[in-house]
């Protein structure tokens, strides 16, 4: 049997900390590299929730591939965007009581009923998403 000494103990405890800093350290870097597989934008038609669940005049955002998208329930009916600002790929929101679609980050406006841009830096509207309603349920994207 082995006896191990005080001094190669400690050694193989310093070295096991310094495996693990190195591991914490460098674990986010190859997962910066190797980013989880996500698409684009999904194949599928993506189910977004039941026409009671927008009441007119306030939207959803819903997980949409790689970025959200916004499904507005506007006087014209229901219409979906992609979330991303066509400025700096910044989210956009709802704003309810101005009943617009804005950008935080650089006060981009964009109009909810064609997603055209209102007034800002954003030099493209906001890119339209297919939206189609069965049975109440509302679904975006896909063969729509």
């Amino acid at each position: 049997m082995n006896n191990i000494t005080r001094r190669d103990f400690l050694n193989l405890v310093k070295r096991g900390f310094a495996a693990t800093g190195l591991t914490a350290l460098l674990a986010p870097v190859v997962a910066f590299f190797y980013p989880p597989s996500l698409e684009e934008t999904p194949s599928e038609a993506v189910r977004v929730g039941t026409i009671d669940d927008i009441p007119p005049g306030e939207s959803l955002a819903v997980p949409f591939g790689r970025y959200p998208a916004l499904v507005i329930h506007t006087v014209e009916g229901f219409k979906a965007y992609s979330a991303v600002c066509t400025h700096f790929a910044c989210i956009c929101k709802w704003d309810s009581e101005e009943q617009v679609i804005f950008c935080p980050c650089h006060e981009g406006y964009f109009e909810p009923l064609g997603g055209e841009v209102i007034s800002g830096p954003p030099p493209l509207p906001l890119e339209k998403i297919p939206l189609t309603i069965t049975d109440g349920e509302i679904f975006i994207g896909g063969s729509a």
